[in-house]
């Protein structure tokens, strides 16, 4: 085995193993792209290394490294090697890396050695464990694939879960991939869903040597403000799809669970006091992004069931109100949408049933 693939190798077994990291790069490097288990804890903070990078434009490598040296020193620097080394106290097998496993990540090693610590180091830094991942997602997109599609409230989601070999890129995604999507928690950087992603497929695809396919829900590029990585998406596109097939006051209810109970519970755990009013908020304005679709009339009516059921939850606890708005939505808007969309598609179904059925047919595979 070459030194690269060896490389390669430990990189995947440390996400295996969900190794702690160091990242001992910018704040707002990180903000940009990171891992699960990783921690943020800059050499140089952003404005430093703004500073830094200012001055190396300007005056050269060697005036840049001793102006960092400068900004980082003294009790700052201190402080610095105190939580680094407080961060590798508290987690086993800590591994440091910043960019590219240079300057920055060298120094910090160095500093924490000093203190008594002694923490490897990634050769090559973030870009080399982030081109590891890129590779695993390269690698599902030429895997055997099965794309989960049904109609709005079918509880793909729940089946993709169920499903040994199921990615619910949804749930990485923070997003349930419709105009009524939005969850509580943020959804991730483009490169550090990329990352989850990643790892996820990294770790099923280890477990068991009886794989045979990948299953992931029919979606669009598009989940939330998160976009599938191209050659991924290009090769759901082309896989054979099957459909789970609810009757509607099933689907009803799944969403009345989904994007009522539960999402009010997501805004109470977040927001305590104002929780129901960010839920209230959250369910009109989900509404209000479909208008032009609904037309205004329309778009009017079901505004105004939604706002009386949303002040009957209130008063008395009782959500039934809300399967007005919620069939009326799935029969008149979502569901002639998604049999559109699936014409397009019809040549590539290769098995439809209800819920227990296809979950039969899929672990069959």
């Amino acid at each position: 085995m070459s030194t690269v693939e060896s490389d390669r190798e430990y990189f995947r077994q440390l996400f295996l193993n969900d190794t702690p990291f160091l990242d001992v790069r910018a704040e707002l490097e990180f903000a940009k792209g990171a891992f699960p288990t990783s921690f943020n804890e800059p050499i140089l903070r952003d404005d430093e290394r703004h500073q830094v990078g200012t001055c190396y434009k300007q005056q050269g490598q060697d005036q840049a490294i001793k102006l960092g040296h400068q900004l980082v020193s003294g009790e700052t620097k201190a402080e610095r090697i105190t939580r680094w080394c407080q961060f590798a106290n508290s987690h086993a097998d800590v591994h440091v890396y910043c960019w590219r496993g240079g300057m920055r990540s060298n120094l910090s090693r160095q500093w924490m050695a000093e203190a008594g610590i002694n923490v490897p180091l990634i050769a090559g830094g973030y870009k080399a464990l982030r081109h590891v991942l890129l590779d695993e997602i390269d690698r599902a997109a030429h895997t055997p694939m099965i794309i989960v599609g049904g109609k709005t409230g079918s509880a793909k989601t729940p089946l993709i879960n169920a499903l040994e070999y199921g990615i619910d890129l949804e749930g990485l995604a923070h997003h349930r991939g419709s105009s009524f999507g939005r969850r509580v928690q943020e959804p991730p950087a483009q490169a550090t869903f990329e990352n989850c992603l990643a790892i996820e497929l990294l770790k099923k695809r280890q477990r068991q040597e009886d794989f045979s396919h990948w299953f992931f829900e029919d979606e669009s590029r598009m989940v939330g403000p998160t976009s599938l990585p191209h050659n991924l998406w290009l090769a759901m596109e082309h896989a054979s799809i099957v459909v789970v097939d609810m009757p509607v006051e099933f689907r009803v209810q799944h969403i009345l669970q989904e994007y009522v109970i539960d999402m009010l519970a997501e805004h109470q755990a977040a927001a305590a006091d104002d929780g129901f009013e960010h839920y209230r908020q959250y369910l009109l304005a989900s509404l209000f992004r479909i208008k032009k679709r609904l037309g205004s009339e329309r778009y009017q009516q079901l505004s105004a069931v939604m706002s009386a059921a949303i002040d009957q939850q209130q008063v008395s606890g009782d959500v039934t109100a809300h399967e007005a708005w919620i069939r009326t939505l799935l029969v008149e808007y979502y569901d002639p949408m998604y049999e559109y969309q699936l014409s397009k598609k019809q040549q590539r179904v290769v098995y439809t049933g209800d819920y227990q059925q296809v979950l039969e047919w899929c672990v069959a595979r």
